[in-house]
């Protein structure tokens, strides 16, 4: 498997079969593991194409198995990257970490995609698991954590 990503929260890795492996570990790691989760169950009842799609799941591990979408994009304009966000919010989901690090462009579908849903939120429900919500669950530590 080819290293993606070792990070204190994540590590995510591609198998040979060009799925994505990601093991989450670190502040939250449980409930991160399930937000993810449940954000992209219900972007595939929704139809939504440009996300990841999840193929396995290891709660006793946290770990889950998902459809690849596309190298991560080095530039974006940001006028697109804001269009992108935005297209999700028509599934029914607000992104919470709405950056270029979760973009990729898929060539197999000829667009871009968004990956990465720990911090997303159902937004009829107001389900889901916010970075602020981490920073008061944490005593208002975690932001900086996560960053270093």
């Amino acid at each position: 498997m080819q290293e993606i990503k070792d990070t204190q929260r994540a590590e995510v890795r591609i198998g040979f079969d060009g799925r994505v492996h990601k093991k989450y570990k670190g502040l939250l790691s449980k409930e991160r593991f399930e937000n993810e989760v449940r954000v992209l169950r219900y972007l595939e009842t929704r139809g939504c194409e440009f996300v990841p799609k999840l193929l396995e799941e290891y709660p006793d591990r946290l770990y889950i198995v998902t459809s690849n979408c596309g190298n991560i994009v080095q530039k974006i304009s940001s006028e697109k990257e804001r269009m992108l966000f935005e297209e999700l919010e028509t599934y029914g989901v607000r992104h919470g970490d709405a950056f270029t690090r979760n973009v990729t462009y898929n060539p197999h579908l000829g667009r871009f995609c968004l990956i990465d849903f720990e911090f997303a939120t159902l937004i009829e429900t107001g389900e889901g698991l916010t970075i602020d919500d981490a920073e008061l669950a944490r005593g208002g530590d975690f932001e900086r954590k996560v960053d270093e």
